[in-house]
């Protein structure tokens, strides 16, 4: 084989998953601090979340909007 050959053979699947799973990096073990940091953007990303899934449960519970239960409308 020459070396041409073997760099245009494909990888094969056992190969690829090893080479693009991500192992834990420091930037991934952010700790909080004041400002726009990545920890404080994820943390907003999941309290909206979980605003949001409540917001949609009253409305299943009680039948009505969140004005209507709020007593705005």
């Amino acid at each position: 084989m020459s070396a041409e050959s073997s760099q245009n053979q494909t990888p094969s699947p056992a190969n690829e998953t090893q080479t693009t799973q991500s192992h834990p990096t420091m930037a991934d073990n952010v700790e909080p601090a004041f400002g726009w940091t990545a920890y404080a953007e994820r943390l907003n990303g999941r309290f909206a979340m979980i605003g949001f899934v409540l917001l949609l449960l009253i409305e299943l519970v009680t039948g009505m909007d969140l004005f209507t239960w709020l007593g705005l409308r």
